[in-house]
């Protein structure tokens, strides 16, 4: 455990870390999210010296380390397909899930209405049309380990990564998603059509959204990241979220898929596995070591949030966690 100084030195650095990215990152915000209402207008642009920004860090050990405001609640959205994979893949398995979506990237935006046609699925989980079949799964699981409604199966694992008992729905939200859901509902009526869904597809799209609509803070995020550095096992209460099998495919697609159509940047330059929401959140995950978490509403053109990938980028370079870098675990405290 950090002793007392380094603690201190730690929490010094991550204050100038964020004071930094405080300042304004001219040109490059290009949607806002409201996350009063928890609903992004697309189209609305402001700048990002507006937004809300807190940086959250949490070790495998259960060390916390925060600057700016970590505990301003917002939707999960985007980051949530990653925990409804993991719960996919414990409810069905690898083989079955597999078939229903890929672990390819896609090279297109979030919510393209593009398929794999060579194996009739959705090119991965992490964007709209393969959580959208990650969901279904989850809701169509049958057996004693998949007993209860899908809703409360997924709150109660998003519960379990983040140490949480209080995250819920926020009905609001959900209610403001589902009145702009027309290219969600078309791309889920294309996949049943073609045999990628089955049931009822409003149910699905209301349980898919439901689950974008959890609200956490950037506390939360760190600590489910974390979770998964952990190999599955929350740092702070101990309980197991996800057999720890699954973690190395969660964090796998993560890496390969995470961040949308700049996925392939972000591995060059990030080198560490992550999602991203159109809240403005950001979650990264350091296996074995530490989890990340950025909340910042000003996006980029590819809906990520600019300060939270400027943040990671620079942890990243500074700490050494690039998947292909050697490791500098002092960087950060300085002298």
């Amino acid at each position: 455990m950090p002793t007392q100084a380094i603690r201190q030195r730690v929490n010094r650095r991550l204050e100038e870390l964020y004071r930094r990215h405080l300042l304004p990152h001219d040109g490059e915000v290009v949607t806002y999210y409201n996350s009063g209402t928890g609903y992004n207008k697309l189209g609305q642009t402001a700048g990002a010296e507006r937004s809300p920004f807190a940086i959250s860090l949490m070790t495998t050990d259960g060390e916390v380390f925060h600057a700016g405001e970590h505990d301003l609640p917002f939707a999960l959205q985007s980051i949530s397909k990653v925990f409804v994979y993991g719960l996919a893949l414990e409810a069905c398995g690898r083989d079955r899930v597999l078939e229903r979506v890929g672990v390819e990237p896609s090279g297109d935006a979030f919510n393209s209405i593009v398929f794999d046609e060579r194996n009739n699925r959705p090119y991965n989980p992490m964007v709209n049309a393969g959580a959208l079949a990650t969901t279904a799964l989850v809701e169509g699981a049958e057996g004693a380990h998949t007993a209860g409604h899908p809703l409360e199966r997924i709150l109660a694992a998003l519960r379990r990564y983040a140490g949480n008992r209080g995250l819920e729905v926020d009905e609001g939200t959900f209610e403001a998603e589902i009145r702009s859901a027309d290219r969600n509902r078309a791309t889920a009526y294309l996949m049943r059509s073609d045999g990628m869904l089955a049931g009822d597809v409003e149910a699905t799209l209301a349980l898919y959204l439901r689950q974008c609509s959890v609200r956490v803070d950037c506390l939360d995020l760190a600590t489910m990241a974390a979770t998964l550095a952990n190999g599955g096992a929350n740092p702070i209460t101990g309980e197991r979220a996800l057999a720890r099998r699954h973690v190395r495919d969660v964090l796998s697609v993560m890496h390969t898929c995470g961040m949308y159509d700049f996925a392939g940047q972000w591995a060059y330059r990030v080198g560490i596995p992550a999602k991203s929401g159109v809240s403005g959140g950001v979650m990264a995950v350091v296996p074995g070591k530490l989890g990340i978490g950025v909340f910042s509403p000003g996006l980029d053109a590819y809906g990520n949030s600019v300060r939270g990938t400027a943040v990671c980028e620079e942890l990243s370079e500074r700490l050494g966690l690039h998947v292909f870098a050697d490791s500098d675990e002092d960087a950060l405290l300085g002298p």
